[in-house]
């Protein structure tokens, strides 16, 4: 099947990739003409694992192109729109300026009985507009949400094996057309036993909003836990490990630290928000609030312990920040509360270097007056504390003893509880984690 792709950035191009993988003939097409080269040269525009042999491997068969020309659309039969939907600016609704430029491009080149497919995460009601916007130019064409459920490090997978399909159908039938084409579309991973389920647009659109909410709320949950551990001298990590055994709850996403952000997360329960308060329905979401706010408290209590850490003050303390990006396996900067973190510290006096396997260049970016070290034994040398913020397994294997003797003071924040607590400590090192004893 020969489909298009508006969008190759981190959605799109993995996207675009996975669906040549799968035996389609694909055209990523995107505004930016330095990610569209780098693309076509096979060089993923950003950390993602698996995507630049995977780009190699597909473009050599000749089933993938990238261009910024639109009309490149004309002739395929599917079109995925897979464009950004940030935050806007001072308020917390979604920008949905991409979405909607992607569409009134498109809509020239769709021919009768072509599909539409919305990957985007979008407020409800969306899918409903754009129906109307194709209706009046292409009306026998099909407007399907299909929304992603990627993660960040495991993009590759998670679109050749997702963990289900969601098709959004103007009338929520199994018999719509456009299930039939989406099901010739997937076939691949359908075969292998991929569980899909038809909805309306509004049940799809929700549903990435959801689960996303849904996640966001048992890690700030756990965050919560945390606190109280540290008041009453708990180990939250043997809490989680304990309620986690209930199969109503799960151990998954229970791992208290400086909470989430990435792309996705801390704009997705704002704008989840801010629909819900549009459609007079406000009151249902006011929880989210509070899992917003204890998030964003996890990024102070970091530079409290971190103050605590160095005997009470961090004026001309040399500190370096393990990790920059807001995950481990991914180059996103995008809302890192490790950065914050770090913007923080230097911001009350101390001296900060961050480190990072693969987001440094665009750390740099969003926080220039930031010191930066790729090596990491050279980012350590004569610190004062160490936080640990982002868990690359790095990080997570450096050895207490031989560390020791490159610092100044053997003093470690582990910031998302990965650490052998006991085997740093037996090293002399003083061991601070978040909501242990």
């Amino acid at each position: 099947m020969r489909i298009t792709v508006i969008g190759c950035g981190y959605l799109g191009a993995v996207h675009a990739a996975c669906m040549a993988k799968l035996g389609h003939d694909v055209v990523g097409i995107d505004v930016d003409a330095q990610k569209i080269d780098e693309l076509a040269a096979s060089r993923a525009p950003f950390y993602e694992p698996g995507l630049e042999d995977l780009l190699k491997d597909v473009q050599q068969t000749g089933r993938l192109t990238f261009t910024t020309d639109l009309s490149a659309a004309r002739g395929s039969y599917v079109h995925f729109i897979c464009v950004g939907t940030p935050q806007k600016k001072g308020e917390n609704g979604a920008d949905l300026t991409y979405v909607d430029a992607a569409l009134t491009g498109l809509l020239p080149y769709l021919a009768p009985g072509d599909v539409v497919v919305g990957k985007s995460t979008v407020p409800v009601g969306t899918a409903a507009r754009l129906a109307e916007m194709m209706q009046a130019k292409q009306p026998s064409a099909h407007l399907v949400w299909n929304p992603e459920f990627l993660r960040e490090g495991h993009a590759v997978a998670d679109t050749l094996n997702p963990d289900r399909f969601v098709y959004g159908v103007s009338d929520g039938s199994e018999d719509h057309t456009a299930v039939a084409i989406l099901d010739e579309l997937y076939s691949a991973p359908l075969a292998l036993g991929t569980p899909r389920l038809i909805t309306d647009h509004p049940t799809a659109e929700l549903v990435k909003t959801a689960a996303n909410s849904f996640l966001a709320t048992k890690i700030s949950f756990i965050n919560a836990m945390s606190e109280l551990c540290e008041a009453a001298g708990a180990d939250v990590t043997q809490l989680a490990d304990a309620i986690g055994l209930d199969d109503r709850i799960g151990r998954k996403f229970l791992n208290a630290g400086i909470g989430f952000g990435g792309g996705c997360l801390p704009k997705d329960i704002r704008a989840f928000m801010a629909r819900a308060g549009e459609l007079g329905a406000d009151q249902a979401l006011t929880f989210l609030r509070e899992v917003d706010a204890i998030n964003m408290r996890r990024r102070f209590r970091v530079v409290e312990l971190a103050r605590e850490l160095c005997d009470g003050s961090l004026l001309g303390k040399r500190i370096t920040v393990l990790g920059a990006a807001f995950k481990p396996e991914s180059d996103d900067v995008r809302d890192s509360p490790a950065l914050s973190i770090a913007a923080q510290l230097q911001l009350q006096g101390a001296v900060v270097t961050v480190t990072d396997p693969k987001a440094l260049d665009n750390a740099a970016r969003r926080f220039p007056e930031l010191h930066y070290e790729v090596d990491t034994s050279a980012a350590v040398l004569k610190a004062d504390a160490l936080l640990l913020l982002t868990e690359w397994q790095e990080y997570r294997d450096l050895d207490p003893y031989g560390l020791g003797e490159s610092v100044s003071s053997p003093r470690i924040l582990d910031g998302r509880n990965v650490l052998d607590a006991a085997k740093w400590r037996g090293a002399g090192w003083t061991y601070r984690g978040m909501g242990r004893p």
